[in-house]
């Protein structure tokens, strides 16, 4: 830090008022809510205490702190453990707050500026096991078969559906007879961006939409899934169909009906599908989106190496 002559607790004072202009700035003229203006104020003041033990004096000014200072901060928090979502948070705070001692002639040029947010760590999707998969169709066709109603055939039909496609909840909701050819075994979906792409539908699949057509309700709608009414069936009722299967899988309270296309992906990489196949088939515009399931697959065979390998669990 390059210091100028002036007594410390003018230099701690004059911090403090700098801080307090920014927060009323923050309240009065960029109307942000409470709870963000109080998270700056924690963030400003943990920053400032920070600088004060690492510079190891509190005879400073805002105008004499460098980027190094800011990096360092990061690299503190990230020792302490916290994740990089509350560390990008402190970061927005201390760049915000530099970025309107700028513009107010304070300092003359923010030592935020350049510096990145850490990205944030992509939580591992919560999938089924392929025994808890095979299990939660082999449920569902059994009591389509015993109860014989539409709800229960177009429930199996839907749970088959995405688990062997692989598709998106609007993607099931959009889905019209005429993109579904069940002779060839193929659905036409129409993903993100309007993009269309065919999926192999499987055998079970096939045979379990078969039996919900033979008996699905007339209407309107040339809706592959309808509601006893005969129009499209919401998402919200696609959801509930789903979650009521799921909920009788052991962990399914955190399983939803996007678990279904996270299984999809992740029993075809541990059965050896290539990851451009997979990408194609979920409709991903990237392989780095694809990616986060051959992470899911290693830790699986990470935990079956540990249990099962002699020295595994060394």
């Amino acid at each position: 830090m390059t210091r100028t002559a002036a007594p410390a607790d003018s230099r701690v004072r004059a911090r403090t008022e700098w801080v307090e202009d920014f927060l009323r700035y923050a309240s009065a003229e960029r109307r942000l809510s409470p709870n963000t203006v109080s998270a700056y104020r924690c963030d400003l003041g943990q920053f400032e205490a920070f600088v004060c033990g690492y510079e190891g004096t509190s005879d400073w000014g805002w105008a004499d702190v460098h980027r190094v200072s800011i990096r360092s901060f990061m690299g503190e928090l990230e020792f302490r453990g916290l994740k990089r979502a509350s560390i990008g948070r402190k970061l927005a705070a201390v760049r915000a707050f530099f970025a309107f001692l700028q513009r107010t002639d304070r300092v003359e040029a923010s030592p935020a500026l350049l510096l990145r947010t850490p990205r944030r760590e992509r939580p591992l999707p919560a999938f089924l096991s392929e025994d808890q998969a095979r299990a939660l169709l082999d449920s569902a066709a059994e009591t389509a078969r015993r109860d014989g109603s539409v709800v229960a055939l177009r429930r199996w039909a839907l749970l088959e559906l995405l688990y062997s496609c692989g598709l998106r909840l609007a993607e099931a909701h959009g889905l019209d007879v005429l993109d579904v050819d069940l002779p060839t075994g193929q659905v036409r979906a129409l993903g993100k961006g309007a993009k269309e792409r065919v999926v192999p539908l499987g055998r079970p699949a096939v045979k379990a939409l078969g039996e919900y057509f033979s008996a699905r309700p007339s209407g309107e709608s040339g809706a592959v899934f309808l509601s006893i009414r005969g129009t499209r069936l919401s998402r919200r009722q696609i959801q509930r169909d789903v979650a009521a299967q799921l909920a009788q899988v052991a962990g399914g309270e955190r399983l939803t009906t996007h678990s279904l296309r996270h299984s999809f992906a992740t029993h075809l990489l541990d059965r050896g599908a290539d990851l451009v196949s997979v990408k194609e088939m979920l409709g991903h515009a990237s392989l780095s989106t694809t990616r986060i399931y051959t992470h899911t697959s290693v830790d699986r065979l990470k935990r079956v190496h540990s249990r099962a390998h002699p020295r595994g669990g060394e």
